[in-house]
């Protein structure tokens, strides 16, 4: 165990080692040497440096047992950080509330369904570089957040499936989803037209869609959303490795609804062409195989590096469960 100043880094049993000795991911405590209670807020503003450090080596930090209770602890939680907010408007797909300035509350989604593996907002022109989440209220059973590491997948898949990997770089993907009018709280894509384009005017939609590279085809007060073809990986600067950055795998991943059933037509090739369903059976598996499935504790704050680490989540078995979310530029 090595304490840095207010935090203790703590080896437990939700982590992975890569080779070069480096936890997946980082597990810190209160430093139990510390004159008085641990503020998580004065730990990470007194060790902002080490730890921008730690989660580029890591890619993930999990803070536990700091007396972070409520959205608002959570909110000067992510302010403490000093990275710039990403407001979650226009262009997700993901049902959210808005709590405080800076929370929305993780994906709405039906908890018993699952919601597949992705970087958040990958398909989107812009997307956040780090994600917070939050426990308020931990799980019951089941309801599990897994992490995996995008190198990792990249490296497997390459050389598993070069062919498949040299397709989706030279083509790319185009997503496909048919979206309703309004709000579907049984779909766990069910943010409609009008909450994703944040309008209830079809000009002004087709305009906003227009600016974030997407297409619509109108069908009545439905209509189809088009997005791409897109990249289906990204360079990661700081880490100098190729990430398999893409929303394939939760268009495979039971996240569908009675108006998007179909995962081959969900998401294409950029020329059109349907994508191999052994090669992506074997992704989906290799997801399971790799990740780190993080069993929540009632206060325990996620950090994420959205570019290197991609995440899930299992379905509830037993209730309750309430994580909320947060995105940084």
């Amino acid at each position: 165990m090595a304490e840095v100043n207010l935090f203790s880094e703590v080896v437990g049993l939700q982590q992975q080692k890569s080779d070069s000795g480096v936890f997946f991911p980082a597990v810190l405590f209160p430093n139990p040497n510390a004159s008085k209670p641990v503020q998580l807020t004065d730990a990470i503003k007194a060790n902002k440096p080490w730890l921008d450090s730690l989660l580029h080596r890591s890619g993930a930090i999990l803070f536990r047992g700091f007396p972070v209770s409520t959205a608002s602890d959570f909110n000067d939680v992510v302010d403490s950080s000093g990275y710039e907010d990403f407001s979650y408007g226009a262009g997700g797909s993901g049902t959210r509330t808005k709590l405080t300035d800076r929370v929305y509350t993780a994906n709405e989604a039906p908890p018993d369904q699952m919601i597949g593996f992705h970087h958040e907002l990958s398909h989107a022109s812009e997307f956040p570089s780090k994600l917070f989440f939050f426990c308020e209220i931990e799980p019951g059973r089941g309801g599990e957040t897994c992490i995996v590491l995008s190198h990792v997948i990249y490296e497997k898949m390459n050389g598993k499936h070069p062919e498949f990997v040299e397709q989706l770089e030279e083509k790319g993907l185009i997503y496909n989803r048919v979206m309703r009018e309004g709000l579907d709280p049984s779909s766990p894509v069910g943010r409609g037209w009008k909450g994703t384009f944040m309008t209830d005017d079809k000009s002004v939609a087709e305009e906003r869609a227009t600016k974030l590279g997407m297409k619509l085809e109108w069908m009545g007060d439905e209509v189809k959303v088009i997005v791409g073809p897109k990249p289906s990986f990204r360079y990661n600067e700081a880490q100098q490795q190729k990430t398999w950055f893409n929303s394939l795998a939760i268009s495979y991943g039971r996240l569908h609804d009675k108006l998007n059933d179909d995962p081959t037509k969900a998401v294409v090739f950029g020329d059109g062409e349907p994508l191999p369903r052994d090669e992506v059976n074997d992704l989906l598996k290799m997801f399971d195989e790799e990740c780190v499935a993080l069993q929540w504790c009632k206060g325990d704050v996620l950090l994420l590096d959205n570019l290197a680490v991609l995440h899930s989540r299992r379905p509830l078995l037993a209730p309750p469960r309430r994580i909320l979310a947060s995105f940084c530029k």
